[in-house]
C-alpha cells in the first residue's frame, strides 16, 4: 500500500507578507467601513501567520 502525497502549502510566507500589506493599505483608507473591524482580525491573523 503507497502513502498519499504529502501535501504542499498553497501560500508561502512572502504571499502572507503581501496579503498583509494589501489588508493594511484597505484599513488605512476604509476605516470607517462597517467591514473594518473583520479586516483587522484578519490583518493581525496574516500577521502571526507570517511569524510561523
Amino acid at each position: 500500500m503507497s502513502e498519499p502525497a504529502r501535501s504542499r502549502a498553497v501560500l508561502s510566507t512572502e504571499d502572507f507578507k503581501l496579503l498583509k500589506e494589501a489588508v493594511r493599505f484597505y484599513l488605512q483608507n476604509n476605516e470607517d467601513s462597517p467591514d473594518s473591524s473583520k479586516y483587522s482580525n484578519l490583518y493581525h491573523r496574516l500577521g502571526s501567520a507570517t511569524r510561523r
